[in-house]
C-alpha cells in the first residue's frame, strides 16, 4: 500500500559531518519497441520530475535520508512521493558533495537506478510536480543539476555495458550454424533467449 501523503520536517534528517544526507532515484524503463539494432541509449527512457518551484528545470527525484530508514528505502520512499512510481532499486551509482546556489548548505548526495514495474495514478506530490518519460539526450539537456548529470552518465555506461554484453551473449547463442536457430522472445522488458531443440533423431526423421 502506498501512502499518499509525503513525509515532512527535519527532525529525524541524516548529517554526516555537517553535510545533509540526501537520496534519490534515476527511475528507467526499457522502451516497449527496443530491439538488439537499436542504439545503446537508444533502448530505455527516463523518468524526470518538475521542481517545486516551477520554471527551474528539471531533476530526478531525491529527497532527505532520515534517521528511521535505510539508505534503499530511504530511495524507494522519495520516489514514490515525488515521481509516483515503484520498481526495483538497483545497486548505487555513486555519492556526491555539493552545495545549494548560495554556498550555505553543503549536501551529501546519493543516487540509486530503479527500474520501474508501476506506474501509480495517485501519489503524495502529484497536485505540485509533473513527471515526464524522455530519452538521455533529452534528460541531459533538461535536468538542471550537475550532480544528477553525472549521476545519469554513471547508469548510462552501467547499462549500455550490460546490453553490450547481452547483445554478444545473444548473437553467440544464436549464431549456432546450420545447425539449429536461436529464439529470442520477450520476457516483460527484458530478452530472453531460447535454447534451440536438439536436431531430430534418424528414428524421428524416419
Amino acid at each position: 500500500m502506498v501512502v499518499l501523503v509525503s513525509r515532512s520536517g527535519r527532525h529525524l534528517q541524516r548529517y554526516n559531518k555537517g553535510r545533509r544526507q540526501v537520496v534519490g532515484c534515476i527511475p528507467y524503463r526499457y522502451k516497449d519497441n527496443f530491439d538488439l539494432s537499436m542504439g545503446d541509449e537508444d533502448a530505455f527512457e527516463v523518468l524526470l520530475i518538475s521542481p517545486q518551484r516551477k520554471g527551474k528545470g528539471l531533476l530526478f527525484p531525491k529527497g532527505g535520508w532520515e534517521k528511521d530508514e535505510t539508505i534503499e528505502v530511504a530511495a524507494r520512499r522519495e520516489t514514490i512521493e515525488e515521481a509516483g512510481v515503484c520498481g526495483d532499486i538497483e545497486g548505487k551509482l555513486g555519492t556526491w558533495y555539493f552545495e545549494n546556489k548560495n554556498g550555505d548548505t553543503a549536501y551529501e548526495g546519493h543516487m540509486f537506478p530503479l527500474f520501474v514495474k508501476e506506474e501509480l495514478d495517485l501519489w503524495p506530490e502529484k497536485d505540485i510536480r509533473e513527471r515526464f518519460w524522455m530519452s538521455v539526450q533529452e534528460a541531459r539537456k533538461l535536468c538542471q543539476q550537475g550532480w544528477m548529470k553525472e549521476a545519469l552518465e554513471m547508469l548510462v555506461s552501467r547499462l549500455t555495458s550490460q546490453r553490450r554484453r547481452t547483445k554478444i551473449d545473444l548473437f553467440s547463442r544464436i549464431n549456432r550454424g546450420s545447425s539449429g536457430h536461436g529464439t529470442v522472445l520477450r520476457l516483460g522488458c527484458r530478452a530472453q533467449v531460447l535454447t534451440p531443440p536438439p536436431p531430430p533423431s534418424p528414428a524421428e526423421e524416419a
